[in-house]
């Protein structure tokens, strides 16, 4: 069974993180979106087919020809023109059964070996209450019956949770599928002309953990999964007078110096090098050669390669791009004063991201100025700089 992963994405809404890196090659724990993928269905595929596209380059130098054992085959989707099209780039290389999954979308272990046990086309589908917001599939005895695209009036709390399983059979239906209003080939047209040939779907069930990874802030929900069940390893260096509670991982290569309290779930990458006298809080990932310097508080936060934040400085509930350096005293506000949601700009439009507690998301090499202050929401693009003293309000992309 080969196992085909959609990573062809440019990831607009991630933006900045993803102007210098797809998507599926964001962080979460101590590994990327795209090889938690794949490290769920190791054990049950004999090949990975990874359609790339935006890209496509550093997605093959990360990953390269074989994961864990297993062969990594690509193909590419030059255009981006739906799932069904993406799927649809396998058809040279995939003979068999196969599931397909998407680089960015985070499940449980079990759900891949569900549908893997499954027979012939199945599709994962989950039970939500508010089943109006998404791909809504009617079911009798376990077969999909019908999908419907965000009804007014859902005829059922199951959704599509977009992974399913195909034989190859499915590459001649996605062929006849047509583009849809929004100019895209869509795989639920495809499944509704399976089922309108009286193919049977297998609805998979699952009440597990599901997050598409759309918007920046999903990147810290990720990153509290990925933790959830860390184990403490201490590899690297860690000086005495340390304080390290709960679960911790110190990769083989990082320093916690002395005077360091750290609180669990956190993982500190190889290279990197926190304290003296710094405090950091989980859910946390410090990445590879990350600075933290003296008497620096960093809670439940993910910091992309070689950032470093100097000393006296705080980060709460954020994402800090590969590079970035955050000049002394910048202190990042986590918290509106009507203590309503956090807001943040996505694509033009302003968006309730649901969370009470949400820093900046700050593109790579990044800069700020002694004692800056950045509001609830802010978003700082590639390359953004802050003078001395600033207050920052608003984005600056």
């Amino acid at each position: 069974m080969d196992a085909v992963i959609i990573a062809a994405g440019k990831g607009t809404r991630m933006r900045p993180l993803t102007e210098r890196r797809p998507k599926p090659l964001l962080p979460v724990g101590a590994s990327t979106l795209i090889e938690r993928t794949m490290g769920q269905c190791v054990d049950i595929v004999d090949r990975f087919v990874v359609v790339v596209g935006y890209r496509a380059d550093d997605i093959r130098d990360a990953i390269g020809t074989g994961y864990e054992g297993t062969p990594v085959e690509y193909v590419t989707q030059e255009e981006a023109l739906g799932t069904a099209h993406a799927i649809g780039q396998a058809s040279e290389v995939v003979e068999n059964r196969f599931l397909v999954l998407n680089g960015d979308v985070v499940v449980d272990d079990t759900l891949p070996r569900e549908l893997a046990d499954a027979d012939g086309a199945a599709m994962a589908v989950q039970p939500v209450e508010n089943p109006g917001a998404y791909g809504v599939v009617e079911t009798e005895r376990g077969v999909v019956t019908d999908l419907v695209e965000k009804p007014d009036e859902p005829p059922s709390n199951l959704i599509n949770t977009g992974v399913y399983a195909f034989t190859s059979s499915v590459f001649g239906y996605i062929d006849e599928t047509e583009q849809s209003p929004r100019g895209e080939y869509e795989i639920t047209d495809t499944i509704g002309r399976l089922l309108a040939d009286g193919r049977a779907v297998e609805a998979v069930e699952y009440d597990g953990v599901w997050r598409d990874v759309g918007r920046p802030w999903e990147l810290l929900d990720v990153t509290d999964i990925a933790l959830s069940d860390l184990d403490t390893q201490l590899d690297g260096t860690i000086e005495d007078d340390s304080h390290l509670h709960g679960a911790v991982v110190v990769e083989d290569g990082a320093r916690v110096r002395s005077g360091a309290y750290v609180e669990g779930p956190v993982v500190i990458r190889s290279g990197a090098d926190v304290g003296p006298n710094a405090y950091v809080r989980g859910p946390t990932v410090i990445g590879p050669g990350v600075r933290v310097g003296n008497g620096v508080e960093i809670k439940h936060s993910v910091l992309f390669s070689d950032a470093a934040v100097g000393h006296l400085s705080y980060v709460g509930d954020s994402v800090l791009g590969a590079d970035v350096n955050f000049g002394a005293g910048t202190v990042v506000a986590n918290l509106r004063h009507d203590d309503a949601p956090v807001r943040m700009d996505i694509k033009g439009e302003s968006v309730d991201t649901g969370r009470r507690k949400l820093g900046v998301v700050v593109g790579d090499e990044a800069k700020t100025g002694i004692n800056t202050s950045l509001n609830a929401g802010v978003r700082l693009g590639v390359g953004a700089t802050t003078t001395p003293g600033e207050s920052v309000l608003t984005d600056r992309l």
